[in-house]
């Protein structure tokens, strides 16, 4: 296969080398019309470019400078003052010049901009094309730096995300970043439809404002109730109205910042320990749950029976059963693990995606 390659590489440079014409002509065919159309009028333009200084030096004998600096201040239609005076001859050369090259520069100039606008719908229909085959999803709505820091952390997590936000400038931001957005008012059920919220497993709302939280949980929930939707909040008085407004869980990010302030004063220990837990520091450690489906290897079987700890280099810190919902914290070792259990598990990364992929699954 790598020697018909290369025979067929060489050959095409060989061809390439032998005729070159045809070549060009071959790799014009085959590029797109719209490109091609810019590319050969700029090509034009750079001939005119070299007719109109040829044309100065040849009809009035000016340098090469001055015929280059004529022409470009004639296809640009700056409107300075002629370098030199121009005989009769020379000023209706520059009245072609000028009919031919402002022509053929507006003319690319427009296609340029029809050639940026259809790239700029090209890559949204692929954008909702992506959206559109997403399920199990999260949407997160706003981002501002809440919902950056939210957007990273899930993507670190590779769990599939789509960002909703209005806001121009943020939206750039995510298609610099090439993450999956849609731009458009949250508050729309278009938009959320849009974002695949009917699909989606999560709701995470980072809004600015209370009310605009209120809103997109009502309307998320109607749209999917099965939906997990987490709302921040700005107001603690407003967390009541998030809840009912369909939100199973509200978080207020000043709270959790003063929470965690005077943890660092009242316990600066436990404070270290728990950030290197929770940030993944230098014991590269993460706390994470793991359901445990029926058919799982897990299922059935005890703390003591499955030798966990030295099976997966990890501890089950709570057990959550399936039925009644209830923790069990630091379980025994005689604690027997239930099918659709879910585990909180401290350990190391890689220990916990294998335990999530292969022994707590069918």
């Amino acid at each position: 296969m790598r020697r018909a390659v290369a025979v067929l590489s060489h050959r095409s440079l060989r061809a390439l080398v032998a005729n070159p014409w045809d070549a060009l002509i071959g790799w014009l065919a085959r590029m797109d019309p719209s490109r091609r159309e810019i590319l050969l009028a700029s090509l034009t333009l750079l001939v005119l470019f070299a007719v109109g200084t040829g044309g100065y030096i040849y009809l009035e004998g000016w340098s090469w400078m001055d015929g280059l600096y004529m022409t470009f201040i004639t296809l640009s239609t700056i409107g300075f003052q002629e370098v030199q005076t121009l005989s009769d001859t020379g000023r209706l050369f520059t009245l072609g010049l000028g009919i031919t090259g402002i022509g053929l520069l507006t003319f690319v100039v427009a296609r340029g901009a029809q050639l940026l606008l259809a790239s700029e719908r090209l890559r949204e229909r692929r954008i909702m094309k992506r959206i559109d085959e997403l399920s199990d999803h999260y949407v997160i709505c706003g981002y501002g730096r809440v919902g950056q820091r939210l957007t990273e952390d899930l993507e670190q997590a590779k769990r599939p995300l789509v960002v909703v936000d209005i806001a121009d400038e943020e939206v750039q931001e995510l298609r610099d970043d090439q993450y999956l957005h849609v731009q458009g008012d949250a508050e729309n059920e278009e938009t959320l439809l849009k974002a695949g919220i009917d699909r989606a497993r999560g709701l995470i709302l980072a809004l600015p404002e209370d009310s605009s939280n209120v809103f997109v949980a009502l309307t998320a929930r109607e749209l999917n109730p099965d939906l997990f939707i987490l709302a921040r909040t700005v107001d603690h008085d407003n967390r009541s109205k998030l809840l009912n407004a369909g939100a199973d869980k509200v978080i207020a990010p000043s709270e959790v910042g003063a929470d965690r302030m005077a943890q660092v004063v009242l316990r600066p220990n436990v404070d270290e320990f728990m950030e290197q837990v929770l940030h993944t520091g230098a014991l590269s450690l993460q706390i994470d749950e793991v359901k445990v489906h029926p058919s799982a290897p897990l299922a059935g079987q005890t703390l003591a029976e499955s030798n966990f700890r030295q099976q997966f280099a990890a501890i089950v810190i709570g057990i959550i059963d399936a039925e009644t919902g209830s923790m069990t914290f630091n379980p025994s070792p005689s604690e027997q693990i239930q099918a659709g259990d879910i585990l909180i598990v401290l350990g190391d990364s890689a220990p916990i995606e294998v335990l999530r992929e292969k022994i707590c699954t069918p």
